[in-house]
């Protein structure tokens, strides 16, 4: 029997999802932290994220700082660790080419998945750790 392309083709690789974390988070929580912390950003973001942060205006700064807080909350409880074994310095969310955000860490092997979405009051985040896994 022949088999179809798309099951021998480049997207036929057998993976495997190691794990997968979503936050929700209030945006007013997040500026009421901001504005008795205002090192809060800092500590938070990567001096990547925090550059394109201070190059914002407004609620969209608002919205990139708790859309990366409510991210690496994600990334760390797709890991199953929380917050207790790394920091938020561990872990950057960028963007691509196209404004999709993506993840880059050096702490665990794989490939992360994530998205962030904004509404009036809320971020939410959702981060896929999915791992190779040999045929």
């Amino acid at each position: 029997m022949e088999r179809e392309a798309w099951e021998t083709g480049p997207f036929c690789e057998k993976r495997m999802i190691r794990g997968h974390g979503i936050d929700l988070q209030e945006l007013q929580a997040i500026e009421q932290v901001v504005s008795r912390r205002p090192q809060f950003a800092k500590r938070v973001l990567t001096p990547n994220e925090l550059e394109r942060y201070q190059a914002l205006k407004g609620k969209r700064k608002l919205e990139y700082l708790a859309g990366r807080w409510s991210a690496k909350e994600a990334f760390f409880k797709a890991l199953g660790t929380g917050l207790g074994k790394y920091g938020f310095q561990d872990v950057e969310i960028l963007t691509d080419e196209r404004g999709a955000p993506l993840v880059r860490q050096e702490l665990v092997s794989g490939r992360f998945w994530i998205s962030i979405s904004h509404s009036a009051a809320y971020v939410e985040a959702s981060v896929i750790w999915e791992e190779a896994h040999d045929q």
